[in-house]
């Protein structure tokens, strides 16, 4: 079948309601978590350098929530731990955004679109990002990059004088920049540092990019309840100090709210293994979200560890940049249905 023909299929499937039919009775008890990161209007002087693999635009944001109140019952981040502790049955169809790592667009441009669709969120930041302006390393380097101050020679050049050189060399392309980015995450922080230290200065777009403390309060006033990403956002199974990224991290955020510390938690990186989810359990977490991408079951008591669907903007929209709600469709009503833990 050819392109065009496959493409009028998907929109004939949307458009005549058999995909939401397929949705409605396949996806009847399950809970769908969906993730986003970053959130930029093209007008934010930010969305020239961001990271265009982790952002999505803040009118497709709007497209998206339109397209989750139309096929989903959109949950709290409260229901699902309400269900969880006492058995409380959530709606049919149930499901939850949530946010990753702390960006200050998030308060800028998620917040006000949630509030004006009347939907709950639910975001997760790194407890050391809070007032911090310097987003983490891979996104200054990929706003180097986009501006023209970084070359991925230059990088590749940097990692083989110390001593980590690659089997090939990647071109200077976003995609090769993603292959030292990949290399400089296997390495230790201090290490990591001195591959960069010649690049410092060209690295990041001198713009704030973190939440802030009153931003994060403002979040958690407008209906976006507040989780932990960790303390540093390094993958938790290559954490030096495990406690201090899970409850130290606790605590700091509990501190940024002048609240109880929270009992959700987002893992970095989505990495985990046994012995970083009994921790986690240790910590005092009650719901952890993997980015594993699958339904929950929701029959019972929906599971503490539960997986989320994740998606770039390039997934939504067709060669033209238009929103394509079939597109959306496809995608989340077919995903896999898992329960990752009792």
């Amino acid at each position: 079948m050819s392109a065009m023909a496959m493409d009028l299929v998907k929109r004939a499937l949307y458009r005549s309601g058999l995909l939401g039919l397929y949705h409605r009775i396949r996806n009847r008890r399950q809970l769908t978590v969906v993730m986003f990161h970053r959130v930029l209007a093209e007008g934010d002087p930010r969305w020239s350098s961001c990271d265009p693999d982790y952002t999505l635009d803040a009118g497709l944001l709007e497209r998206c929530l339109d397209f989750f109140r139309r096929h989903y019952n959109v949950v709290s981040s409260d229901e699902v731990l309400a269900a969880r502790r006492h058995g409380n049955s959530l709606p049919d169809r149930a499901l939850l955004v949530t946010f990753d790592d702390g960006w200050a667009d998030n308060h800028a441009h998620a917040l006000p679109r949630l509030r004006a669709a009347g939907m709950p969120a639910l975001l997760f930041t790194v407890a050391d990002v809070v007032d911090r302006d310097a987003p983490f390393f891979q996104e200054q380097l990929v706003a180097g990059f986009r501006l023209g101050r970084l070359r991925v020679p230059a990088l590749a050049s940097a990692l083989a004088d110390m001593g980590h050189a690659l089997p090939e060399a990647p071109a200077d392309t976003l995609d090769g920049l993603r292959t030292i980015i990949a290399a400089l995450e296997a390495l230790g922080p201090a290490e990591r540092g001195r591959v960069l230290a010649p690049f410092i200065d060209a690295m990041g777009d001198g713009m704030r990019q973190m939440v802030t403390r009153s931003e994060l309060r403002e979040l958690a006033e407008g209906g976006v309840a507040i989780g932990v990403h960790g303390k540093t956002h390094v993958p938790m199974t290559r954490a030096e100090d495990l406690d201090a990224e899970l409850a130290a991290a606790r605590t700091i955020v509990g501190n940024h709210l002048d609240a109880a510390a929270p009992t959700t938690l987002s893992y970095p990186h989505g990495r985990y293994d046994d012995t970083v989810l009994a921790r986690t359990r240790d910590a005092g977490y009650e719901l952890a979200f993997t980015s594993d991408p699958v339904m929950n079951a929701a029959d019972d008591r929906p599971s503490w560890l539960l997986g989320r669907l994740g998606f770039e903007q390039s997934g939504v929209v067709d060669g033209s940049g238009r929103f394509r709600p079939d597109f959306l469709a496809l995608y989340l009503f077919r995903a896999p249905r898992k329960r990752l833990a009792a």
